[in-house]
């Protein structure tokens, strides 16, 4: 997976089992490090 950089309180918090994940906007994404 590619590392992507976002907005400190950008996204929506979400877990599902034991894994966590955020949800973005596109408009909230600075930048995909590949």
């Amino acid at each position: 997976g590619d590392k992507v950089l976002y907005s400190k309180y950008a996204g929506t918090d979400i877990k599902l089992g034991t894994e966590e994940y955020v949800l973005l906007s596109e408009k909230d994404i600075l930048a995909v490090v590949i």
